[in-house]
């Protein structure tokens, strides 16, 4: 893949779509124009931005969200048990912009995300050291976990052209250690042993918004497949510490039971995996002017992967993951 831009738009006011290699530092639609350009009003309810962690181990799985929506603000954590198969704590909540949280323009490099609200503190933010600081304080779950970025392979960055919409970006990366702990109800567990990924996003997006999504990373192997408003823009696969472009996904699963086996693979042939649920988190919300179906199934990937469609497949055995069916009218 091709080194990372300086900026998402260039010089003529044209958002500089592609998929690359590398950190930006900063996702800036500011100088979008011609047919790019819409009004200040028209952003202020279009532009969504989130920060999301995966982080999984031999007995845990646990995922966090801080999602600005720019007219409003929510944010959920939740903690699956691989061990009984089910989740020990889930948690979502929804504020107001500003006075309830925010998520900063930067992706990675001086990052900043949180959120605040009856019962609940959440924080993301880079540090020194090139760390990720996570800390989560709800009800019944309490979090402390640091991603190292310091050796981690090449993150991805994507950006896209959106249907009704104007353009997203996204900044991913592979598997990253992760130091501390989760508490859940007093119960505590070690997160060393845990892989852990960032996900920051950023977009002028669509009223109605629906993707299909798959992520799982080890040390030797990762990769991101989206299906849906985005296109294949952010499929990719790390392997051996190599960033890879994919080819176009295909989801094939049971719509009304996805806690059944799935199979995920790309056009281009560099990837067939099955996935095997364990459990996993859903959420339904219907309020008329906005509106969400979540299912975030956690499981394991078999199959393979490859570098070039002649290459020799690598095998891949219960890779740790999750997939997912979301639509939003947000």
């Amino acid at each position: 893949m091709p080194q990372i831009p300086s900026r998402l738009v260039s010089p003529q006011g044209q958002p500089l779509f592609g998929r690359y290699a590398g950190r930006i530092d900063r996702f800036d639609w500011s100088g979008l124009s011609g047919p790019y350009r819409r009004s200040a009003w028209w952003r202020h309810w279009h532009h969504k931005r989130w920060q999301y962690v995966g982080m999984g181990s031999k007995q845990l799985f646990v995922g966090v969200a801080i999602v600005d929506l720019g007219w409003g603000m929510t944010a959920f954590a939740y903690v699956f048990d691989r061990l009984r198969k089910r989740v020990i704590a889930d948690w979502t909540q929804d504020g107001l912009p500003v006075l309830s949280g925010a998520v900063s323009d930067q992706p990675v490099q001086g990052a900043q995300a949180w959120f605040r609200g009856p019962g609940a503190q959440l924080s993301l933010r880079h540090q020194v050291g090139d760390v990720i600081e996570l800390r989560v304080k709800t009800p019944h779950c309490r979090l402390h976990a640091d991603l190292a970025l310091t050796q981690a392979a090449p993150f991805l960055l994507a950006v896209g052209a959106i249907e009704n919409g104007v353009a997203h970006a996204t900044q991913k990366s592979s598997a990253l250690p992760v130091k501390g702990w989760a508490d859940v109800d007093g119960q505590r567990w070690s997160l060393v042993d845990a892989v852990g990924c960032l996900d920051a996003s950023n977009g002028l997006l669509a009223h109605d918004t629906a993707w299909r999504w798959a992520c799982a990373h080890g040390p030797d192997v990762g990769f991101n497949l989206q299906q849906g408003y985005f296109g294949g823009q952010e499929n990719a696969l790390w392997l051996g510490g190599e960033l890879i472009p994919l080819g176009a996904a295909c989801f094939e699963f049971d719509v009304r039971n996805p806690m059944t086996t799935w199979r995920v693979h790309t056009d281009d042939g560099l990837l067939d995996l099955h996935f095997t649920p364990e459990g996993g988190r859903h959420d339904e919300r219907n309020l008329m002017l906005v509106a969400s179906h979540y299912v975030q199934p956690v499981g394991t990937f078999t199959g393979f992967v490859k570098r070039t469609p002649d290459a020799v497949p690598v095998q891949v055995r219960a890779l740790l993951g999750v997939t997912e069916d979301h639509r939003s009218r947000w």
